[in-house]
């Protein structure tokens, strides 16, 4: 019918324009929707696999992934008894609306708001329901912790969101100051595992050094697959809104060098 229309009149082209424009529209539009969904299923997966290694392997042995705020978290649980993951959720906001203000990419905070709610709180809420004390092998809980929460991590990064922390704190300060990204986890991680050890032994603060290289190594395979090792040079004069969209869009990170 359209094409009959098409061929009687100038104004049908117009029409079978408009139906295909709005058709387009509407398709793009479906896909966004399946990608958004593809996303945020990606982020509920990870979060759980997450919440698995902190319940089962780290909080039971004392073991952190790291520093950050679930090593800080573990620390104050300590003396306090308050749940792991109502703490880690008052360390994150803050951080969360550092964010909001200072890096303004509103996407993906609402996706990071998303993941470190569905964390955080599932932390406490299947803390009764998972199994603990699996072993209380130190080596064992660190590698299986390690694996597991690298794998969530690489998922949720694949979703193009984070768990919030000091990953936010790090990002703002290297904008502002320029100081490396790698400095600030250095710096912050390496406070709190002394503060670690220093309150529930050294044995276990290098347990959580190795847990943390463990993460890291499982969280690049998730995301690159076997080969973690890619490099791609970028000439251009428009140094700054290529790194920034590298950064939001691709999590990806970049290094600069004057011409």
């Amino acid at each position: 019918l359209f094409l009959k229309v098409y061929k009687m009149s100038g104004s049908g082209k117009v029409g079978i324009d408009r139906m295909s424009n709005e058709r387009k529209k509407i398709l793009i539009a479906g896909a966004d929707w399946k990608n958004i969904f593809k996303d945020y299923l990606t982020l509920t997966i990870g979060a759980f696999v997450l919440i698995i290694s902190i319940d089962v392997f780290f909080v039971p042995s004392n073991i952190s992934p790291g520093g950050g705020v679930t090593g800080s978290a573990i620390i104050i649980n300590k003396f306090t008894g308050w749940p792991v993951g109502l703490l880690m959720l008052a360390l994150n906001v803050p951080m969360i609306v550092l964010g909001f203000y200072r890096l303004g990419r509103f996407n993906f905070l609402v996706r990071t708001l998303y993941t470190v709610l569905i964390y955080n709180l599932g932390v406490d809420y299947f803390a009764s329901i998972l199994p603990t004390g699996i072993t209380d092998d130190l080596l064992l809980n660190a590698l299986c912790g390690g694996v597991l929460g690298g794998i969530g991590t690489g998922l949720i990064f694949r979703g193009r969101s984070t768990t919030a922390g000091l990953g936010i704190v790090s990002r703002v300060l290297q904008l502002r100051t320029g100081i490396p990204i790698s400095q600030v986890y250095i710096l912050t991680d390496g406070a709190v595992l002394l503060l670690f050890g220093q309150i529930f032994g050294w044995d276990r603060a290098l347990y959580s050094l190795m847990a943390l290289f463990i993460f890291g190594l499982a969280t690049d395979y998730v995301l690159e697959g076997p080969s973690v090792i890619r490099t791609v040079f970028i000439v251009t004069n428009s140094s700054e809104a290529i790194s920034q969209g590298l950064l939001s869009r691709l999590g990806v990170g970049v290094t600069a060098w004057s011409a």
